[in-house]
């Protein structure tokens, strides 16, 4: 296993993919899924997880992430707009570890941004040393 791949510790995104945990999944195809956040930021709040793990955003680094970079960002604003999202008033962005509590790389897609609540506007606050966007 790569590094990227690596984990010590049951993964609770790899049980909702497989069906060993319970999840609602909103939307799935080979590559992704989409899940609801269990804490919501805002009124569309989901996550897009890739079904390979990958521990987190420091481990992209290769050609291929960069497309499974632009790959979840295509399915997250696609799912946020077929859904009731406003793209024009969204959050799409990464926690950085140590900030991200699960080690399984996930988008966080958000909507809409300006409803936030001051402590969500705090967790994810654009280009922060815990939360990157993914214009970062």
């Amino acid at each position: 296993m790569s590094q990227s791949t690596q984990r010590s510790t049951p993964c609770i995104f790899c049980n909702i993919i497989s069906g060993d945990a319970p999840g609602n999944l909103l939307f799935e195809d080979d590559n992704y899924v989409v899940i609801k956040d269990i804490k919501p930021a805002a009124k569309h709040h989901y996550l897009i997880i890739p079904r390979n793990h990958i521990l987190d955003v420091n481990n992209l680094s290769t050609a291929d992430h960069r497309r499974l970079l632009e790959e979840l960002i295509v399915c997250g604003k696609k799912f946020l707009g077929e859904n009731g999202g406003d793209l024009d008033d969204s959050r799409l962005g990464f926690h950085v570890p140590p900030f991200n509590s699960i080690a399984h790389l996930h988008l966080h897609v958000i909507s809409p941004a300006s409803q936030m609540s001051f402590i969500s506007r705090c967790i994810f606050k654009p280009n922060t040393w815990w939360f990157q966007t993914v214009s970062k």
